[in-house]
């Protein structure tokens, strides 16, 4: 029997430790497993594993190529993989130092437990009442103390976001502060497919005992070209603004508005393409006023067909809801979501970056000679 494990992690640390005991209250035989990447500047990780009634032992590990997460990966594994060999435990619970991001701990986990691991759940623990603060918070990292490593470039925002939306379900607890509407409904609208179970809910140990996390589906989910992406909303002072065209961006003015674009909602993402690109399928994620613009692969319509068979049936699917006669699957969808959205004024600023008739009626031979505005972001010297 392959031994159950679910991943809690999370920024607000209060909110995961909540959950991690309130775990080991409900599961009977259960242990968590706590990896304190603090001590990273010393050269060692520290490895904690604790039950119900208190802590069973800690253990210094080394760190690898000066990375703590890396030395999480190496340390987490075997470990799991003792306790499940021991059959002494029913449940592990992974508790993830508070910048450590699920999706790569998942992967390493489903790599390398097939047949003795079983990953049932990812949890975010969240307290509604910091989910702004949080998104709003453009600090590096390193500047809050939360480096996994000295190369850390992530910042609290974009972290934190990603950590909430990885997760198919958020354990809510009641916090430091009094959550309101506006943050229930921000919390919907930003992972609006989550499911939301309160830290002592029957359901969450249901779903941790028995379920079964599809790690391959999840990373679907959340590539560029095929996100499950949230919807139109608009609820409680909180909107969520889906913007979708098929004609390019003018390089030059969208580059010139981004700070506008990215400062105009806590949180947008989605996939988009500049006329003087038409074969790189661009990703856009911005959190707390930064943004990351990234090429992630080539548009469907610019592959030669043999290669189609190569594509996941997901990415293909996905590139068939938005097929454009001209264009093939090459579109503008961004979504933004925020307290106070403009809406009609954030549409206009899209609108106004794209080509105009004129311009696009040059074509692509026209459109190749367009300042390369973006060389800077997307090809940088290294």
């Amino acid at each position: 029997m392959r031994l159950p494990v679910v991943l809690v992690g999370g920024l607000h640390s209060d909110a995961r430790r909540e959950v991690v005991e309130t775990l080991l209250r409900a599961v009977p035989g259960s242990v968590a497993l706590h990896h304190d990447l603090a001590t990273a500047a010393g050269g060692t990780v520290r490895r904690t594993v604790r039950d119900a009634s208190g802590e069973r032992g800690s253990t210094d590990a080394p760190l690898v190529d000066d990375c703590a997460c890396c030395a999480l990966r190496e340390d987490l594994v075997p470990e799991l993989l003792r306790l499940a060999d021991g059959r002494s435990a029913r449940l592990a619970v992974v508790e993830l130092w508070d910048s450590v991001e699920p999706k790569a701990m998942a992967e390493v986990i489903a790599a390398h437990g097939a047949g003795r691991l079983r990953l049932t759940i990812v949890v975010t623990a969240v307290d509604p009442a910091l989910v702004l603060d949080c998104l709003g918070n453009g600090d590096d990292l390193a500047e809050a103390g939360l480096a996994a490593a000295a190369t850390d470039q992530r910042t609290v925002a974009d972290t934190w976001a990603r950590q909430l939306e990885y997760a198919p379900v958020l354990a809510l607890v009641d916090g430091v502060g009094d959550a309101d509407e506006e943050d229930a409904a921000l919390l919907a609208q930003l992972h609006p497919t989550a499911r939301r179970l309160p830290v002592g809910s029957p359901e969450l140990v249901r779903v941790v005992l028995e379920g079964e996390f599809d790690v391959r589906a999840a990373a679907d989910r959340h590539h560029p070209a095929c996100a499950l992406l949230p919807q139109e909303a608009d609820e409680c002072g909180v909107a969520t603004l889906v913007w979708r065209r098929h004609r390019p961006f003018h390089p030059g003015r969208l580059y010139a508005a981004l700070e506008d674009v990215t400062c105009a909602a806590a949180r947008s993402r989605g996939r988009f393409w500049l006329a003087d690109r038409p074969e790189t399928l661009l990703a856009w994620d911005a959190a707390g006023g930064a943004l990351c613009v990234e090429g992630a692969g080539p548009w469907l319509a610019a592959l030669p067909d043999a290669a189609w068979d190569l594509v996941p049936p997901v990415r293909r699917a996905a590139a068939a809801l938005d097929w454009h006669p001209e264009h093939g699957d090459r579109c503008q969808h961004l979504v933004f979501t925020s307290p106070g959205l403009d809406r009609e004024g954030l549409a206009g600023l899209l609108d106004s970056c794209l080509l105009t008739d004129e311009e696009y009626a040059a074509g692509p031979a026209g459109w190749a000679l367009l300042p390369r505005a973006f060389d800077a972001l997307l090809d940088p010297v290294a």
